[in-house]
């Protein structure tokens, strides 16, 4: 997380839906600092009126995009143009694309090409090509369940008993597995700081909290095929964690 990354916030006001807001602007705001905040859509549609309260409370600007004719969706092409010329005005770093639509695929990736750190989020009906083209990808699901359940989950079995969590699947423990056998070092300990890191550039959509756990550290004990150790510091003010690998 880097509090000096000023983030480009762009929304698709027709493809997300207004209850969310809140809540991803307090995710936005761990990445960096949302500098420019805006939402494109028809306002003169009815569809979109949940929006205009939420805009003046949280600072979001809105665009006018009419729709030219019908079945075609001139919001995508004035918020690509608008990231463009964002992109150019060299004011920011990185940008928060934040759709469920995989017509913005190529401009993740293209934003990526220039260097930017791309942040998606979208609800889980997003197509996969648009997750893999952003640096992470957050659905819009885990933050408002998170906002709804106080106490986080302890067992797999708590944690799928929760709304919209996802199962833990032989593939996602293969994931983590071969994850930690990558960094490991001779005696198969891996930093779990480092572990996470490559976890999301591999899967951009990982998270632990898609699985009913607020960390890493309490998803992988609770999978109960790793070893974890806590080490102190060079520093000596916090505890660092490593995992590893059990011998079967």
């Amino acid at each position: 997380m880097d509090k000096d990354l000023k983030i480009a916030v762009l929304i698709d006001g027709d493809n997300i839906p207004s209850a969310y807001v809140k809540e991803m602007m307090e995710e936005i705001a761990k990445y960096g600092n949302p500098t420019i905040k805006r939402i494109y859509g028809d306002w003169t549609k009815p569809n979109l009126s949940k929006w205009k309260n939420l805009l003046l409370e949280n600072a979001i600007t809105p665009i006018q995009q009419y729709g030219y004719t019908t079945g075609k969706n001139a919001t995508d092409s004035a918020m690509i143009i608008d990231a463009m010329d964002i992109l150019y005005s060299e004011k920011v770093n990185g940008f928060c694309l934040v759709s469920s639509d995989s017509d913005f695929t190529r401009l993740a990736t293209r934003l990526r090409e220039a260097g930017m750190n791309v942040i998606g989020i979208g609800e889980k009906k997003t197509p996969e090509p648009f997750i893999v083209a952003c640096d992470r990808f957050i659905y819009i699901e885990i933050l408002k369940s998170r906002s709804k359940e106080s106490e986080s989950a302890d067992t797999p079995e708590k944690a799928e008993k929760k709304s919209g969590v996802d199962k833990i699947t032989p593939k996602v423990i293969r994931l983590i597995s071969k994850t930690i056998s990558d960094l490991a070092d001779d005696d198969g300990w891996a930093f779990l700081g480092d572990v996470g890191s490559l976890l999301q550039k591999k899967q951009p959509n990982f998270d632990s909290r898609n699985y009913g756990f607020e960390k890493l550290t309490p998803l992988i004990n609770s999978i109960g095929t790793y070893e974890i150790e806590q080490r102190e510091s060079h520093r000596g003010k916090f505890k660092l964690i490593y995992v590893k690998n059990k011998r079967k």
